[in-house]
C-alpha cells in the first residue's frame, strides 16, 4: 500500500508541475511549464505572481535543480535591482528583469534543468512554480564506414559487419535507423539473430551526443545488389521530428557461380575487317578463370574477353568458353558462339582497260562479284545509277558520256559491306561547240568577254575572229576558251566568230554583242510614258463619273420638289415643319444658271 500511495503522490506532483498556476497560501505564482531553445541562443523563463493581501516587501528568487539539490542563480526584490549569484554555474550569463523573468544567454546542453521561481511576500507567505528548460541542437549528417576486412562470403555461419553509421553533436540524444533497399530494418540488438545492430552513445564534454550503430548480417546471394544507408532521427522545438540521411553503399559479396553466358558484343553483322569482341561471364563473384577454344583448338583470351582484330572469313567458326568455380564444381559453366564473318569478293570488270570510242559508236562492260549473302551489282556515274544487272551498255556514244564509271557490289543485309571498281571512257571525234551566249556592253567601245565551250577529242584548237586576249581551260569533258576584246562598231554589227578544229573536223559559231543598258533605258522610258498616259486617262474618267453623279442627284431632288431656291422659299422652309425630309439649300450668284440647272424660273429676290 505504501508503494501505491507513493506512486499516486508522484503522479499528482507531476500534474501540478504542468499546470500554469501553483498556489501556496496567499501567494500565487505563474510560469511556463516548458521553455524550448536552440543551443547558443537566449532563453527567457517568465514568472508572474499575485499576493493577497498585497505586500510591499516581496522578493523573487530563481533556483536551478541539479541532481536533486537546488541552487539559487538570481534574485530581485520588489522595486529593487536584479542580481545573480556569483557562485552559480550561470553567473555572467543570467539576468532577472523588472518583470521577474529569468534570461539565460548562450544556452548550453548542460542548462537543460528544472528551474523554480520562488516568491516570498512576508506575512502573505511563500509560493513557487517550476519551468523545464529544453535545449535542442541538430546532429550532423550521418556517415557510413565499411569494415577494413575482405569481401563477405555467402554461407558463413556467423554474421558479418556490413557498415557502421555515426552521427555527431546532437541534443537531445538522437537515434539511428538502418535501411536496406529503402526499407527500414527492425532494431535488433540480440547477437543471436542473423541481422542485428550494436549501438553506442558518447556524451561529449559540450553536453552533445555522438551516436554510433554497427550493422551485422548474414547476407544471401539476393543481397549482392542491395543498397544500404542509415538515417538519424532527432527532435526540435515544437515536437518536430526531423531526419538526416547518409550516403548509400553496397557490399562486396562473394558467392559461387551457377550459370555462365558467352555473348558477342558486336551489335551489327560481322564483316571482314571488323574488330570482334566476345565476353564470357558467370553469375558468381569473383569471376573464375576462363578458357576459350575455336573449333576445338585453344584460343587466347584475356580475363573473360576474347578479342579478334580485323577478322577475315577464315575467323568464322564455333567458339567455346569454359570456367570452373571451385565453390560449385557441379555447375556447368560453359557457353558457345557460332561466329559468321560476311564477305564480298573484289568486283571484276570486263574489259578492264580504259575504252576509247568514236563519237556515235557503242560501248559495253560486264561486272561480277561473289559474296557470303545475297548481293547487288550496279553501275554508277557520279550519283546516277545506270544499271542494276551488272551490264552497262551505251548506244550512240556522245561527248557527255565520257568520264569515269563505277561498278559497285554490296550486301544489303550487312551495312558497309561493299566492293567497287572503276573504268574510264574517252570519246573521240570532231569538235562540237555549245550554243553560244551573246555578249552585252554598256556602250560601243567597251570591253566584252565571250566564252566558247567545245567538246572534242583530241582537244580542239580555238581561233577567234576578230581576236583579242584569250585563255583556255578544261572543264569536265569540254575545253573552254575565254576571249576578251573591244566592242567596236564592226563587232557590234557582225559579231565575233569562234572556230574549233582537230584531226577529225571543225565547227564554228558566231557570238553577237549588243547594248544592254540602251535597251533597258528605252524600255523604262516607254514604261514611264505609258504609265503617265494611263494616269491621265484614269483621272479624266473619274471626274466625268463624279459630275454625272452630281447631276443625277440634283435632278432626283428637283423631281421630288425637295430643293427650295431663293430667299422666300428658304424662309418658308425655315418657318414650316420639316417632317423628317431632307432639305437642300443651294446659293448661286447667277439666277439664270440656277434656273437652268433646276429647270425652274429664276428667283426675283437677289
Amino acid at each position: 500500500m505504501d508503494g501505491i500511495t507513493l506512486g499516486r503522490t508522484s503522479l499528482l506532483c507531476t500534474l501540478l508541475l504542468w499546470t500554469l498556476e501553483v498556489c501556496s497560501g496567499a501567494v500565487t505564482v505563474k510560469v511556463a511549464p516548458k521553455v524550448e531553445v536552440l543551443k547558443d541562443e537566449t532563453a527567457k523563463l517568465p514568472c508572474t505572481y499575485t499576493v493577497s493581501p498585497s505586500s510591499s516587501n516581496t522578493v523573487v528568487d530563481w533556483y536551478m535543480e541539479k541532481q536533486g539539490s537546488r541552487k539559487r542563480v538570481a534574485f530581485r526584490s520588489q522595486g529593487g535591482e536584479g542580481k545573480s549569484d556569483e557562485d552559480s554555474p550561470l553567473f555572467g550569463r543570467v539576468t532577472i528583469g523588472e518583470d521577474f523573468a529569468l534570461t539565460i544567454s548562450s544556452v548550453t546542453p548542460s542548462d537543460e534543468l528544472l528551474y523554480y521561481c520562488q516568491v516570498t511576500a512576508g506575512p502573505a507567505g511563500v509560493g513557487e512554480a517550476s519551468t523545464m528548460l529544453k535545449v535542442f541542437f541538430a546532429p550532423g549528417k550521418p556517415e557510413l564506414t565499411k569494415p577494413s576486412t575482405q569481401a563477405i562470403s555467402v554461407g558463413e555461419t556467423t554474421s558479418s559487419e556490413i557498415s557502421a553509421c555515426e552521427t555527431k553533436n546532437g541534443h537531445p540524444q538522437p537515434r539511428i535507423i538502418w535501411f536496406k533497399d529503402d526499407q527500414p530494418l527492425p532494431e535488433v540488438k540480440d547477437k543471436k539473430e542473423k541481422t542485428y545492430m550494436i549501438p553506442s552513445v558518447v556524451k561529449e564534454a559540450s553536453g552533445l551526443f555522438t551516436i554510433k550503430s554497427t550493422l551485422y548480417m548474414q547476407p544471401t546471394k539476393a543481397d549482392k545488389d542491395s543498397v544500404f544507408q542509415c538515417t538519424v532521427e532527432y527532435t526540435m522545438p515544437g515536437d518536430q521530428i526531423k531526419q538526416k540521411q547518409s550516403d548509400s553503399i553496397t557490399i562486396n559479396l562473394n558467392y559461387p557461380s551457377e550459370t555462365a553466358t558467352f555473348t558477342l558484343l558486336n551489335t551489327d553483322p560481322v564483316k571482314e575487317g571488323d574488330a570482334v569482341t566476345m565476353k564470357c561471364e558467370t553469375d558468381g563473384n569473383p569471376q573464375p578463370d576462363f578458357e576459350f577454344t575455336k573449333n576445338g583448338e585453344p584460343a587466347t583470351g584475356q580475363g573473360g574477353l576474347l578479342m579478334l582484330k580485323s577478322v577475315s572469313r577464315t575467323d568464322a567458326g564455333v567458339y567455346m568458353c569454359t570456367a570452373i568455380d571451385f565453390d560449385n564444381l557441379d555447375a556447368d559453366l560453359s557457353g558457345k558462339i557460332t561466329l559468321a564473318v560476311h564477305y564480298i569478293d573484289p568486283v571484276t570488270v570486263t574489259p578492264v582497260e580504259p575504252q576509247v570510242v568514236m563519237l556515235g559508236d557503242k560501248v559495253e562492260w560486264q561486272c561480277k562479284t561473289k559474296a557470303s549473302a545475297q548481293h547487288t551489282v550496279h553501275w554508277k556515274k557520279g550519283s546516277e545509277v545506270l544499271s542494276q544487272d551488272g551490264t552497262l551498255s551505251i548506244q550512240d556514244v556522245s561527248y557527255d558520256k565520257a568520264g569515269e564509271y563505277m561498278c559497285v557490289g554490296a550486301v544489303p543485309s550487312v551495312p558497309g559491306l561493299t566492293a567497287h571498281a572503276s573504268v574510264n571512257l574517252t570519246v573521240k571525234g570532231k569538235p562540237v561547240i555549245e550554243t553560244p551566249a551573246a555578249g552585252e556592253v554598256g556602250k560601243e567601245g567597251d570591253m566584252v568577254t565571250l566564252e566558247c565551250s567545245a567538246y572534242g577529242s583530241p582537244a580542239p584548237q580555238f581561233t577567234w575572229t576578230p581576236s583579242g586576249k584569250q585563255s583556255v581551260s578544261v572543264k569536265d569533258n569540254k575545253v573552254v576558251s575565254i576571249m576578251t576584246l573591244q566592242a567596236t562598231a564592226e563587232v557590234m554589227k557582225d559579231g565575233v566568230t569562234c572556230e574549233v578544229s582537230n584531226e577529225h573536223g571543225r565547227d564554228s559559231k558566231t557570238f553577237l554583242v549588243s547594248l544592254k543598258r540602251a535597251i533597258d533605258n528605252s524600255a523604262n522610258r516607254a514604261d514611264q510614258q505609258q504609265g503617265g498616259s494611263s494616269g491621265v486617262v484614269i483621272a479624266v474618267v473619274v471626274c466625268v463619273l463624279l459630275l454625272l453623279l452630281l447631276v443625277a442627284l440634283i435632278y432626283f431632288l428637283n423631281k421630288k420638289s425637295k430643293l427650295p431656291c431663293g430667299k422666300k422659299d428658304k424662309k418658308e422652309v425655315a418657318s414650316g415643319e420639316v417632317n423628317n425630309d431632307i432639305v437642300v439649300e443651294m446659293k448661286t450668284e447667277k439666277a439664270n444658271e440656277e434656273a437652268g440647272l433646276l429647270n425652274k424660273r429664276p428667283s426675283t429676290e437677289q
